[in-house]
């Protein structure tokens, strides 16, 4: 089962200041702030939500079709999807715009400086679901806000079943918009953090949002994740890891789970635990693309953590 997966591509370069930003910045000097940090470690690191979840989902055995439009710098990008065995079928140059770039800076308290260009995402909309074929399952992330929205009515209009995942763009939509896509959705994944965003702007519990859509998945961190479907609340466990790395790129790693067991048609109690074990391996490295995993060694290390076979 072929999955469309809509959403943004992006550049990540990750600055590490040596020191604390407290340190540096005044309180009472805000209005007039101007500061310079130096960072003697940078990485720059192929991500966006689309590239993260096509990915994971290709090193799960899944089959993956990403959809979204990039920039005319995208060419280093390019190269790395094709070694990683990922098609670009429905992946748009905007020749005049940069690919989406985020900057982020990061202190040794572990504090966060972002900034963030859209660039080419804000153009998503000029691809169309329909523009795919033999697809059966889909999933609208983070992206563009015309592409998010038109994508999800392409999907429902299309009768394709898809996953509402509005992560960081969940702010640019209002109570409307936000009840619409979820009543167009097949599945709503948000973390806890997104669970009461969304709550708070539909005005609908989670109780109430389960009730709209064939399951609703909160991730919650180290504390698991929740998936409310079929009346009932399962608590699906994190896996165990040998370290935590860098949590970037987790979530995404958590939704290629969720589409490889929606597609292999696997039961909610262990479509959550692939998903887990699929973010437990993410967090044990740096990048959101940079792990590695056969899917004989996913199969017997799910196995080991779980204690029953895939």
């Amino acid at each position: 089962m072929t999955a469309l997966i809509c959403g943004s591509m992006a550049y990540d370069t990750v600055m590490v200041f040596d020191g604390k930003f407290r340190d540096h910045i005044l309180p009472d000097r805000l209005h007039v702030l101007n500061v310079a940090f130096l960072v003697p470690s940078m990485r720059r690191n192929f991500g966006g939500c689309a590239g993260n979840i096509a990915y994971n989902l290709k090193l799960l055995g899944g089959d993956g079709l990403i959809m979204a439009t990039v920039g005319h710098d995208f060419a280093p990008y390019s190269e790395w999807l094709a070694l990683s065995e990922l098609p670009l079928t429905h992946v748009r140059t905007v020749p005049d715009q940069f690919t989406a770039q985020a900057y982020i800076t990061t202190d040794l308290d572990n504090n966060q400086i972002t900034a963030f260009h859209p660039g080419a995402m804000n153009f998503s909309h000029l691809n169309l679901v329909s523009d795919s074929t033999g697809i059966q399952l889909g999933i609208v992330a983070p992206d563009g806000r015309q592409g998010m929205l038109e994508h999800a009515e392409q999907f429902a209009a299309a009768g394709i079943p898809f996953i509402f995942d509005p992560g960081q763009g969940l702010p640019m939509f209002g109570e409307l918009e936000l009840r619409q896509f979820i009543e167009r959705a097949s599945w709503v994944a948000v973390n806890d953090y997104e669970a009461s965003l969304l709550s708070e702007r539909t005005g609908w519990s989670l109780e109430k949002i389960a009730t709209q859509v064939r399951a609703l998945v909160v991730t919650r961190g180290a504390e698991g994740s929740w998936i409310f479907a079929d009346g009932q609340r399962r608590e699906i466990p994190v896996a165990s890891t040998a370290r935590i790395a860098d949590p970037t790129g987790c979530g995404d790693a958590y939704r290629a789970g969720l589409l490889f067991g929606l597609a292999r048609g696997f039961d909610w109690h262990t479509t959550g635990r692939v998903a887990a074990l699929m973010a437990g391996i993410k967090i044990e490295h740096h990048g959101t693309q940079q792990h590695r995993c056969s899917q004989d060694a996913f199969r017997e290390r799910f196995k080991t953590e779980f204690g029953y076979s895939l």
